[in-house]
């Protein structure tokens, strides 16, 4: 490992924002508390809080005045989170005056800003699952102990409580189980029949002269590539920040990325490498049949579409005549309370709350969140909302967006560029150099 090309990597991350949902993890920049498994206290130096009473849930911290917390949410969601912590407050008044400002921030930059200054930053925050190491690590987060992991546990789907986890431990609440992408497609060009397959898909934008839209020089969205070929990431290595990547079958690798290769290069003319915003713009403009889009742009595409809305499961690839699932990633958003919080019991309470039963659904409803809530999952709001249902089972045909080097994305996504923007399919050769390359990349190496 080139010690000089990490430490510079380091630095740079540490000047960077984290980016969109597809973008690499916080900095390191500590905050002001330190790890360790002990304690919390007003001042915010330890990681577990003092278990409330069961006769006061916000544990006497009601006794000594108001309780002024901060919570920190996306912009798209500030009306719904204002008037659920505003039910919060309502709920807790016999156990004390709570008073929560809501204040617009990205989950995808909400760690950043903790890491930075944990004192400043809000008392609970929602954040993208693959920044959990570095917040843990920092000791930014208030363990999920007792009681309160129980709940978590209980009420949640098994994978985004893993999402939550480090070390055995729960750090966080899950918030939402549908951080990924899935088909977006018109209707009058795409059929439900033809959605199933890329080929379909393709042609069916060929055939109404239209435009298919992925952003495939994107790290997030090209990892698919590598994933549907059984090329797929493990975590770190021993030293916490290599990317690991799963045993693989080279062969079936390559003969994957060759597939994908003649068919772009077959539809060149009918698609589209580009954000993903251009999905919904381009059924805006009538210029685009069909794009992978991502679950936060499902609202947008159902108000431009209306009924002619389509969404499925990513479709399949033909590999070698076998009709092959496309693999992609898959991530949650979750909900940290801030060890450096002087209201550990009410913020715990808040954060349960904002990620119950009742909050997750009132969040699929006016939100088209993705619950990570069992119960709502298995609502028939979700499973007669085509969109939800089909991000939801995306989860069976994915990676889990969790421990992602920050070396992760730049070089995937220029792996997923040469794949789609070369005038001539790749061939064996030049495939297996392009694997083992992106690779030592990723690995820093």
């Amino acid at each position: 490992m080139n010690k000089t090309k990490r430490f510079c990597a380091i630095a740079l991350a540490a000047m960077m924002a984290v980016t969109a949902f597809a973008g690499c993890g916080p900095t390191d920049t500590p905050p002001t508390t330190t790890g360790g498994d002990t304690t919390a206290s007003a001042a915010g130096g330890d990681t577990t809080a003092t278990p409330a009473g069961d006769s006061d849930p916000l544990g006497g911290e009601g006794a000594a005045g108001t309780i002024n917390l901060k919570v920190w949410g996306p912009d798209a969601a500030q009306d719904v989170l204002k008037s659920q912590c505003a039910k919060f407050s309502e709920n807790m008044k016999a156990y004390g005056d709570v008073q929560i400002e809501v204040v617009p921030q990205g989950e995808a930059d909400s760690a950043t800003q903790v890491l930075t200054d944990a004192s400043a930053a809000a008392d609970v925050f929602g954040f993208a699952c693959d920044n959990l190491d570095k917040l843990v690590t920092a000791g930014a987060l208030l363990e999920v102990a007792g009681a309160d992991k129980d709940f978590v546990t209980s009420t949640n789907s098994e994978a985004s409580v893993a999402a939550a986890t480090k070390e055995d431990k729960i750090w966080a609440y899950p918030e939402t189980g549908d951080n990924s992408y899935c088909l977006v497609y018109d209707k009058r060009v795409v059929s439900d029949e033809q959605a199933k397959t890329l080929e379909g898909t393709l042609e069916a934008c060929k055939a109404a002269n239209k435009k298919f839209v992925m952003d495939a020089g994107n790290g997030y969205y090209a990892c698919l590539f590598m994933f549907t070929g059984g090329l797929q990431i493990d975590g770190y290595e021993e030293d916490g920040e290599t990317q690991k990547f799963t045993e693989y079958d080279e062969d079936k690798v390559v003969k994957t990325m060759l597939a994908f290769s003649k068919l772009f290069v077959d539809y060149k003319d009918y698609f589209l490498n580009g954000d993903v915003t251009k999905t919904v713009d381009g059924f805006k403009s009538g210029t685009v049949g069909a794009g992978f889009d991502g679950s936060w742009n499902f609202s947008n595409a159902k108000a431009t579409l209306g009924e002619n809305a389509g969404f499925a499961i990513l479709p399949t690839l033909d590999v070698d005549g076998t009709a092959t699932p496309i693999i992609n990633m898959f991530g949650y958003k979750l909900m940290g309370v801030n060890s450096s919080t002087k209201f550990p019991n009410t913020a715990i309470e808040l954060a349960k709350f904002l990620t119950g039963e009742e909050c997750q659904k009132e969040r699929a409803e006016q939100l088209n969140w993705g619950p990570s809530n069992k119960v709502v999952a298995e609502s028939d709001l979700i499973k007669n909302d085509a969109a939800l249902n089909s991000i939801l089972s995306q989860q069976a045909n994915s990676v889990a967006q969790v421990a992602v080097s920050a070396t992760f994305w730049t070089p995937v996504g220029t792996f997923g560029s040469k794949i789609v923007d070369a005038d001539n399919p790749l061939d064996e050769a030049s495939a297996k150099e392009l694997v083992k390359t992106t690779i030592a990349n990723v690995r820093d190496e």
